[in-house]
């Protein structure tokens, strides 16, 4: 099992994979908390474009990746204020127009090709080189700042935002901001995962840790948990049986979520049927303390 160390590509591989697993579901959790879970997938989409524009500048993918993707996010959140009800309509020609450009550019440009497409949309253990571990640092490092540091803010917003404008927080300035991280952690994952299936890792580990866990921070710590677990037996998976690696993540987080489900069914049966008894233990209580008082 450890020969897989043994290889430099595998290596990085694995480093790459335990950041993606830290990011994506600590963004995740914010965008589920907001109902936004699609988010990610129309970031990815949007995200195509800027590889491709990387490919035809000579640039490298994952920057003008992070900066189509951000400027993408913004006008995402830009078109939720101000959309109303045509925005829908606005964000679906955003996602579909950010795929059909980068369709577009990466047959324009004179390095791209179909295949160099292929690994971006689904991910690829072997590109990954140093030079993306080290930008793919540097991005995992600016995701968990904002995620962690900002955490009490940006639950509050995504809580209540009438709440927390009215607690003096600065909403607009909030949800921008979650809106690039988000972005951030897309291309932080294209590698790995797939920009088609990153938007999976950012929901299934939180929607699977919130199975088993209250509260806020505890879900987190079980989300990020599980997204390190998947991602790098995903990508040990992928390397044996030679797959893309974002498809055995994406269906081992599924699993993950499917075995936790079976397992917190029973206890949150048993916990409702206990308070259900602890209930009418103590409104029985009271009547006989009632009855006794009349008597």
């Amino acid at each position: 099992m450890l020969e897989v160390l043994d290889y430099a590509f595998m290596q990085r591989a694995l480093l790459a994979a335990v950041l993606v697993g830290i990011t994506a579901p600590a963004v995740g959790i914010y965008l589920v908390q907001r109902r936004q879970a699609i988010m990610g997938d129309g970031i990815g989409h949007v995200a195509l474009t800027g590889v491709a524009l990387g490919f035809l500048t000579g640039t490298n993918p994952v920057w003008t990746a992070v900066l189509v993707s951000a400027l993408g996010a913004v006008l995402m959140e830009l078109i939720r204020w101000y959309g109303k009800t045509r925005g829908d309509l606005a964000l679906a020609m955003l996602f579909y127009g950010g795929m059909a450009g980068g369709v577009l550019l990466i047959n324009l440009s004179p390095t791209g090709s179909n295949a160099n497409l292929t690994t971006y949309l689904f991910g690829s253990i072997t590109t990954v080189s140093e030079q993306d571990v080290v930008v793919i640092s540097l991005l995992a490092a600016f995701v968990v700042l904002i995620t962690l540091g900002l955490r009490r803010q940006l639950f509050a917003v995504c809580q209540d935002e009438e709440f927390a404008r009215v607690t003096g927080l600065p909403v607009r300035t909030l949800n921008l901001l979650l809106a690039i991280t988000a972005a951030v952690t897309v291309t932080v994952a294209m590698r790995v995962v797939g920009l088609l299936l990153v938007s999976a890792l950012m929901v299934v580990p939180v929607a699977a840790a919130q199975q088993a866990t209250r509260g806020f921070a505890m879900t987190l710590a079980l989300a990020v948990g599980i997204g390190v677990v998947v991602t790098l037996s995903g990508t040990v998976f992928s390397f044996y049986k030679n797959v893309p690696p974002g498809a055995s993540i994406v269906v081992l987080a599924i699993g993950v979520f499917a075995v936790i489900t079976a397992l917190a069914a029973p206890l949150a049966k048993r916990r409702a049927t206990q308070r259900a008894g602890r209930t009418a233990a103590a409104a029985e209580g009271r009547c006989t303390l009632k009855d006794d008082v009349l008597v």
